[in-house]
């Protein structure tokens, strides 16, 4: 251990130049190699800054700066979270002057004339010191690298979760492919064009595909059937929503908040005339009305048991034509400025083209 502070780097700041010569002597013949002196106070910063030492011995009584005003400059130049202790040497014995170098920075002090055994004896104890604060700081360091990478495992494995229980909920549905996917996708890029914040267009890329967990619930005879759906059957297949919110009701984290909303909310229309609460215009979650706005755009550009894939150009006829009737205004023209500045609907329209 002492080897390992002996290799640490001192520096020395004394107007008097016997004590500078005692001290540089002495810490040399102790074991210590890096050591720099000086004998004007103005000196210390520059000094400080070039040698970045492990520990400072600094006078108290010095003509240009005092050793006050010398600590004062070295508490701003240290690095941020850094200790470098300073040993004050001085004559002055008093309770004032103690007081005042422990409040300035200080870490210790000796009295002159110096006893060279304390001085050794003081320096390694600060250096075993900041040492220790060292590793602490390490150790600390490491511990948050581990418990951030824990984190991030932990948030990945949440949307590993969702988007593999998305990809469950299609194989109980129609052969849509990847209609989850892109309905997260479009109503990200729908919600973002609109201005929504980063964290809300995240959440709802992560939860849209969600929207229809609820079809677990319904019989296989009306998810299934590859016709119009009678009235009763109709009010059956409705029921989805309320299904979906249930099974992800009762959490604490956002994202399962916002699947729950989605899952009850997507099927309401601008007009209040939809389900299950028959909601109307903004009293319609954000995240509802565009979902609502992705998912019946997918639906129509791609084929499904009872009906036959639409064009591009037809289905975004048909969304216009809803426009403050089953859908938000504002979101529709957001999805008319995706479509005029770029090409968001490249993917559904491959997909389109090979359903």
């Amino acid at each position: 251990m002492l080897t390992d502070l002996n290799r640490s780097s001192i520096l020395v700041v004394d107007d008097e130049p016997a004590n500078v010569h005692l001290l540089d002597r002495f810490l040399k013949e102790a074991g210590f190699s890096e050591i720099r002196t000086t004998t004007d106070s103005r000196q210390a910063l520059r000094l400080f800054e070039e040698q970045k030492p492990d520990i400072v011995l600094l006078d108290l009584l010095m003509p240009f700066l005092d050793g006050f005003a010398v600590m004062r400059q070295l508490s701003e130049a240290a690095p941020p979270d850094t200790y470098v202790p300073i040993l004050v040497l001085t004559a002055d014995i008093t309770n004032e002057t103690k007081q005042r170098a422990l409040s300035s920075g200080a870490k210790d002090f000796l009295t002159k004339p110096l006893d060279l055994t304390e001085v050794l004896l003081r320096v390694r104890n600060l250096l075993e010191t900041r040492r220790l604060y060292a590793q602490i700081r390490a150790d600390n360091e490491q511990l948050e690298q581990r418990v951030s990478e824990r984190t991030r495992e932990l948030e990945e494995s949440k949307y590993e979760i969702l988007d593999r229980l998305a990809t469950a909920c299609e194989y109980r549905d129609y052969a849509t492919g990847e209609h989850t996917r892109r309905v997260g996708e479009l109503s990200a890029a729908i919600a973002e064009m609109q201005g929504a914040p980063a964290w809300q267009t995240q959440l709802i890329r992560r939860t849209a595909p969600l929207h229809d967990i609820g079809k677990i619930g319904i019989p296989d005879a009306i998810l299934l059937k590859p016709a119009k759906l009678e009235r009763a059957e109709f009010e059956i297949m409705k029921t989805h929503t309320v299904i979906g919110a249930r099974i992800l009701s009762g959490s604490s984290y956002p994202l399962l908040q916002m699947a729950e909303s989605i899952a009850l909310t997507h099927h309401e229309r601008w007009d209040g005339a939809g389900y299950p609460q028959g909601l109307a215009a903004l009293a319609i979650p954000f995240e509802g009305r565009v979902v609502a706005l992705a998912d019946a755009f997918d639906a129509l550009i791609h084929e499904r048991p009872y009906k036959r894939g639409w064009s591009l150009e037809q289905a975004f006829a048909e969304i216009r034509r809803q426009s403050g009737k089953q859908f938000d205004p504002e979101l529709v023209s957001a999805l008319a400025r995706i479509a005029d500045r770029t090409d968001a609907f490249a993917v559904s329209a491959r997909h389109a083209r090979t359903s």
